[in-house]
């Protein structure tokens, strides 16, 4: 009998085909066949047939067959249906797949319960849920439980997450996980001295890290590889992974179209021992951008202006998703800036949809395959119609202009086109002393081209910069690539020194010789932050954060009060110019180059590898449990300080020097809360010692008073511990024998880190009650037996004349965390449990 024309072939659901039917099918599982769906002519079924839920599908190949005739089989039906297209996460892992089939079944599950539209941040973050089918979901208010596709660390976090690890007793890492070696290089003389000079100074540590990692599976990339987070865009992200990373700027991530979260070691501990990660429910604060970008307006211009409406907390508990017409305009690195960026407005993450522009860089940086899978499962990976989000900001592309955010705060929003004439109103120095350029928001191939665009027309001129000027690139693959590009060349032309590729001035890892410690002086740099002495030390410096364009062309003029658009420079034959906004590809038009090879991969086997660890090391340091709480109220405790105002966790736990310290616990809680402000002398580092009534500095009074058995608070303001994810400075406090962290309000990551490690961060029920709350007072905290989700606790102020009052105070724990409390830790609790 001949088979029917497929022409002749009338239209037939995908449902009709199969029987007995398998579960709901989703949306993008339902066609029908007709010969266009076909490729006759390579004798094989298009992508169009593909369905999520492949491997189930069998049966379909023989339905087909009864509706077509066995003819069908010339098209390869069987073949293509029956066998699941597996496809690696990553070319260093080929044998951990990514698992959208999975993701889709949740999805479903969880819109069906929920009954309603997903946002692209719910389908992926839901889509990881441990139990799809019983997890209670609200957002803002209940706690997920969550299953991380993989973990990265950098290397001055990694320290302590892997001797955290190590503690745990685990033989091996359960998901794939990362070191990367980008925080210990200390800018100096340029990039290949710098990295060779920190090889040397950090050869302990980098063994240690190599070795732990060699033993536990975790892959290493080696010092020179580059910031962690460029080296995840580049191999490890891809849409709809979810991956935490002991950063707080890995949200970078969500410019490939994941949901990538900054946590402390004690959660990646968690994740690589497989238990379920805990995450607050997010709220979702959606952006829509219309219009386009263009001229001088930079992808850094959308989250700069955004910091400016939602402030340093605007976003805290929530995820940042964008969407909208405006999106195409981007970049995928120009995305991943913008969501880079969002840890400075607090946010749990931000995400772009997935787009042609992501698709595209996937292919450039040779994950094709990846590139493939996601256009197929394109309905997983961006919103439904209709989805509602708890906050609507829309951003018009072609209404934004360049800003320039600062000083000493990132949510300090000026247009460039003001910022002299506003510079000139605050007492600024105008005069900028250093523009830089790069690290892990901005050292893309685009951003160094864009750079380069303004350089070489400066060059053309006969000028170079008036302000120094240094170049960090994002990895090695974007270092070389530059410099076979030229774009390296052009940067050192016009005076710029290219330096190592890693954090450097970012994180104060910067050996800054042209100004002396009080100096007041300016420099404008394409960072992500801008506290008070962050990149150099000096209290002193205005730190101003803006795109690379911009920097390099206020670098040139060596003034805030040079507006690119509108401003005119005179080159070296008296002739007056203005400088055209820059245009740069945004990926190479050859492949990258990838440079050197940096990366260590774990062997198969690593239980004869060994881990050493010096018993009189000063950089590292085997980790003690901490004491378990011994059932009763915290009584009579002593304040350590109140603080003022703002307090990040760079206050908490300075970077810069002490990085060196970030694996001896020890000896870096000698920098406790050294930047933080006393209220009751306005001096930063001094307070006074309760039993021997003289002032000193905050580490030294804290081992004092844990020599002598006395209990103590901290007492705070708002957003207590904004900024980085450091668990230092969680770690710290409890080693110094701290028991309460008490504030008006606390950052997302430095809140579970303080419950991590065993702490209460507490905030005020009324916020006004901060102002009863006198240094020389005593806390005590009661009822701590009956410690309960949602129940405050009660707090008795002792005050120094012997007179009382009592307040409330709040926290967020749920029971698991209250677990944590009792046990002295959640690395505590994990033993217990095994």
């Amino acid at each position: 009998m001949r088979s029917p024309s497929l022409s002749t072939v009338s239209p037939i659901s995908l449902q009709d085909l199969l029987w007995p039917r398998p579960s709901p099918l989703p949306h993008s599982a339902h066609f029908t066949v007709y010969k266009k769906r076909y490729d006759v002519t390579s004798r094989h079924v298009t992508t169009s047939l593909s369905v999520n839920k492949m491997a189930s599908y069998c049966l379909l190949a023989g339905r087909i067959q009864q509706v077509l005739g066995h003819g069908a089989r010339r098209y390869h039906i069987s073949a293509v249906l029956c066998q699941r297209a597996k496809v690696a996460m990553s070319h260093f892992e080929p044998n951990e797949y990514i698992q959208y089939e999975k993701l889709g079944k949740n999805i479903d599950i969880v819109r069906k319960r929920l009954d309603r539209p997903l946002t692209l941040s719910e389908k992926i973050v839901y889509g990881h849920l441990d139990d799809p089918v019983k997890q209670d979901i609200v957002r803002g208010k209940t706690y997920l439980r969550l299953r991380p596709d993989r973990v990265a660390m950098q290397d001055a976090t990694a320290q302590m997450a892997m001797l955290q690890f190590i503690s745990s007793g685990l033989p091996r890492v359960a998901v794939p996980s990362t070191i990367h070696c980008d925080h210990l290089i200390e800018a100096q003389l340029g990039g290949d001295k710098d990295l060779k000079r920190a090889k040397d100074i950090n050869e302990e540590v980098y063994n240690f890290l190599s070795s732990a990692g060699a033993k536990y599976g975790v892959g290493f990339w080696k010092p020179g590889s580059g910031i962690i987070h460029q080296i995840i865009l580049e191999n490890y992200a891809y849409p709809g992974v979810l991956l935490i990373g002991t950063d707080s700027h890995t949200p970078n991530g969500g410019g490939l179209g994941g949901i990538c979260i900054g946590v402390g070691g004690a959660d990646a501990v968690d994740v690589m021992a497989s238990i379920p990660w805990e995450l607050k429910c997010p709220k979702v604060i959606g952006v829509k951008l219309t219009g386009k970008l263009s001229g001088w307006t930079s992808p850094k211009d959308v989250i700069l202006k955004l910091a400016g409406i939602l402030t340093v907390k605007g976003g805290t508990g929530a995820i940042v998703e964008y969407y909208g017409p405006g999106v195409d305009s981007i970049s995928c690195t120009g995305m991943a800036t913008i969501c880079n960026m969002g840890a400075e407005i607090g946010a749990t993450t931000s995400v772009f949809p997935y787009n042609h522009r992501m698709k595209k860089y996937l292919e450039k940086t040779g994950r094709s395959d990846i590139a493939s899978v996601a256009e197929e499962f394109k309905s997983h990976l961006v919103s439904d119609e209709g989805a509602e989000y708890d906050q609507v900001i829309e951003i018009n592309l072609d209404e934004l202009k360049p800003y320039i955010n600062g000083p000493f705060t990132p949510d300090l929003a000026t247009l460039v086109s003001e910022v002299g004439a506003v510079a000139e109103q605050k007492g600024w120095p105008l005069d900028i002393r250093v523009g830089l350029i790069g690290s892990c928001t901005n050292s893309s191939y685009e951003d160094m081209g864009r750079a380069a665009a303004v350089a070489k027309q400066a060059l053309a001129h006969g000028l170079k910069c008036k302000s120094q000027f240094t170049i960090t690139p994002g990895s090695e693959q974007i270092r070389a690539t530059i410099e076979r590009d030229g774009y390296a060349a052009v940067l050192r032309d016009v005076g710029g020194l290219v330096l190592a590729n890693a954090c450097g001035p970012c994180i104060g890892q910067w050996d800054r010789k042209d100004i002396k410690k009080g100096e007041k002086n300016t420099i404008v740099t394409s960072y992500n932050r801008n506290f008070t002495g962050r990149n150099d030390a000096n209290p002193e410096t205005h730190a101003f954060v803006t795109s690379p364009e911009i920097v390099t062309a206020l670098a040139i003029a060596g003034t805030l009060k040079f507006d690119p658009e509108k401003d005119f420079l005179t080159g070296t034959d008296g002739k007056k110019f203005k400088l055209e906004a820059p245009d740069a590809d945004e990926l190479p038009k050859a492949n990258f180059d990838p440079g050197q090879d940096t990366y260590q991969y774990p062997p198969k086997d690593g239980s004869a590898e060994r881990v050493v660890v010096n018993p009189t090391s000063q950089r590292l340091q085997l980790l003690e449990p901490f004491d378990k709480w011994d059932g009763k109220d915290l009584e009579k405790m002593q304040i350590l300080i109140k603080v003022k105002g703002k307090c990040t966790t760079d206050h908490i736990s300075a970077a810069g020097p002490w990085l060196k310290f970030r694996g001896h616990l020890d000896n870096i809680s000698n920098n406790l809360l050294i930047g933080a402000i006393n209220i009751e002398n306005n001096k930063a580092n001094s307070v006074k010692n309760a039993v021997t009534q003289e002032y000193g500095t905050i580490p030294d009074t804290a081992r004092h008073y844990k020599a002598n058995g006395i209990n103590w608070v901290v007492i705070g303001d708002e957003n207590y511990g904004e900024g980085s994810s450091r668990e230092h400075a969680a770690l710290e406090p409890r080693h110094l024998g701290g028991r309460a962290i008490i504030t008006k309000s606390f950052a997302r990551i430095h809140e579970t880190n303080l419950k991590k490690q065993g702490l209460l961060p507490l905030t005020f029920s009324d916020p006004a009650d901060y102002d009863k709350i006198h240094p020389e007072d005593k806390i005590t905290l009661t009822g701590l037996k009956d410690l309960a989700p949602g129940k405050p606790v009660k707090c008795i102020i002792t005050h120094q004349n012997g007179s009382e009052e009592t307040i409330l105070l709040n926290h967020t724990f749920n029971e698991t965390q209250i677990e944590w409390f009792q046990a002295g830790s959640a690395l505590n609790r994990m033993k217990e449990l095994q």
